[in-house]
């Protein structure tokens, strides 16, 4: 699952739920969430390998959009997210019988 969350307004535009998120899958999101909504001051994220790759920094630089990494072992740098991803996981996740990613994609996206 990859949400991505405003620090500002506390909200969720987007929402990713595979099985798993490349790179690109990440690039493309930012892209189309940027044109959407106009360029953030920066990014903040883990060291994923998603979020660390080549394609994910290209895109940042040529974008102009600067790129934090919350540092190993400390989740609090990014706190507010964490507790959103924890909640999704406890209230939304755990308790939800997807029948398929299809069905996961939807409830997702719009619940």
């Amino acid at each position: 699952m990859l949400n991505v969350v405003d620090d500002v307004t506390k909200e969720r535009p987007v929402a990713v739920p595979n099985t798993s998120i490349s790179d690109h899958r990440v690039v493309r999101g930012s892209t189309q969430l940027i044109a959407q909504r106009g360029k953030p001051g920066m990014i903040v994220g883990d060291k994923g390998t998603e979020l660390t790759s080549n394609a994910a920094l290209a895109c940042c630089g040529q974008i102009g959009v600067e790129w934090h990494y919350v540092g190993p072992g400390k989740p609090m740098q990014n706190g507010y997210v964490e507790s959103f991803n924890g909640r999704m996981r406890d209230e939304l996740l755990n308790e939800t019988l997807f029948l398929g990613m299809i069905h996961a994609r939807s409830g997702i996206t719009t619940g």
